[in-house]
């Protein structure tokens, strides 16, 4: 039974930062890519970032040099760092492997 977890949403100003965790279980971790997608109001879910295997690491050309997508194996936890956050980045935030997501959490950003 797979399980994504997300937490660490709320509401930030414009220029500040947040952290957004997923906790997993259910798989073998340490082998498979994640990712972070979101969902802004009236638009379509959009890949943020995503991180594999070996640590590699991609992003939505939006939030390259903002956000950063990191894994920590031992705690089946990967994380988004999001700093220098902007209205536009508002959204519901989904983490996802394979074929499974996760509830998803709100990020709200204020001017």
């Amino acid at each position: 039974h797979v399980q994504l977890v997300e937490s660490g949403g709320g509401l930030v100003q414009a220029g500040g930062s947040l952290r957004l965790s997923c906790a997993a279980s259910g798989i073998i971790f340490s082998i498979n890519t994640m990712g972070w997608y979101r969902r802004a109001p009236g638009k379509q879910r959009e890949l943020v970032a995503g991180i594999h295997r070996y640590v590699s690491t991609n992003y939505a050309d939006s939030v390259k040099g903002r956000f950063t997508i990191s894994r920590d194996n031992a705690k089946n936890t990967v994380y988004q760092q999001m700093n220098s956050v902007k209205p536009g980045d508002t959204a519901v935030y989904y983490c996802k492997t394979a074929v499974y997501w996760g509830q998803g959490t709100q990020v709200s950003v204020s001017t």
